[in-house]
């Protein structure tokens, strides 16, 4: 059985922070999901090691545990040991973990994933350990309390047109398929909490990563765009069209509106999360746009009129 070494799998240091596994695990998660690489086996592959690595390294328990097993597999390579020959079994032997060995069951299978069980290294390190599927009970000792539910995070993109209508994604496990609500106003960072539904009744908890859009920046509840105007309408006024996330809208340009001036649109940006008939506001940036291939006439005329203004 070949040693996983669940800290190179997340790319952290072995004293890394909790924040820091999370953070590694996020990125990494984004990266390989199965919803960005449909089809692709090594992506596939690739996100159940990530998963794997997260649910040891998350859990100050089994991290305690893998730690150990760490140090005496080190020992063990330093004395000039490999992988095919490390006898796992006296390891287990003398780890005080009691009970046997059982599958444990998987809960990374969702949205349609198909990301599969946990590997053989990782049900026989924490196979019986107190508190997780199967364990039921371990040797020499009562069966154990039942134990707070964990939760288990999963990642989850949505374009900003999603977390400004809100959205749905559908949560598959264990064959069955559970429509999840993301409210309007959703953030990167937002987490949407699913209970009970994971293995030994855990909370899942859908953490948002809303995606940059190419013609809106969103900063809080706010938008930042651009509007185009043409050089006429900005030195006589006018009107000009501002896209908004509910569709264009017409804003009034006064006469000499100078290139960089920002418009406030009230009530136009995103809506509050938890309030979603209250909105932010949405800043239009004017951008002017100079005429091309003027005709000789044309020329002629903006000549007169740089004259004038000598």
């Amino acid at each position: 059985m070949e040693y996983k070494d669940y800290y190179k799998t997340l790319g952290v240091k072995r004293n890394a922070s909790e924040d820091e596994i999370k953070q590694a695990y996020r990125k990494l998660a984004m990266k390989y999901h199965p919803d960005r690489n449909p089809g692709n086996k090594e992506a596939e592959d690739k996100f159940k090691d990530i998963n794997e690595a997260n649910e040891v390294l998350s859990d100050p328990k089994k991290r305690a545990r893998y730690d150990q097993l760490g140090e005496s597999y080190q020992q063990w390579q330093q004395r000039g040991g490999n992988a095919n020959n490390f006898n796992w079994d006296d390891w287990f032997a003398q780890s005080p973990r009691g009970g046997t060995r059982v599958d444990v069951g998987d809960f990374s299978d969702i949205f349609g994933g198909g990301s599969g069980g946990f590997s053989d290294f990782f049900s026989a390190i924490f196979a019986g350990m107190q508190g997780y599927p199967g364990s039921g009970r371990t040797s020499g000792s009562r069966r154990s309390a039942p134990q707070k539910p964990r939760i288990v995070e999963q990642p989850v993109r949505i374009s900003l047109l999603e977390a400004f209508e809100g959205t749905i994604r559908i949560l598959q496990f264990d064959n069955k398929k559970i429509e999840v609500k993301i409210p309007p106003g959703a953030k990167t960072g937002t987490k949407v909490r699913v209970s009970g539904v994971g293995p030994n009744r855990s909370d899942i908890h859908l953490v948002v990563e809303v995606d940059k859009d190419s013609r809106f920046e969103r900063k809080g509840d706010d938008i930042y765009t651009e509007v185009t105007v043409d050089l006429y309408t900005a030195i006589l006024g006018g009107q000009a069209k501002v896209a908004t996330l509910k569709g264009d809208v017409l804003l009034s340009i006064p006469p000499e509106t100078q290139s960089g001036k920002t418009f406030r649109l009230s009530g136009r940006g995103m809506p509050l999360l938890k309030k979603p008939n209250q909105f932010g506001d949405l800043y239009a940036k004017v951008k002017i746009s100079v005429p091309t291939m003027i005709s000789p006439e044309e020329r002629k005329l903006f000549e007169q009129l740089r004259a004038l203004r000598k």
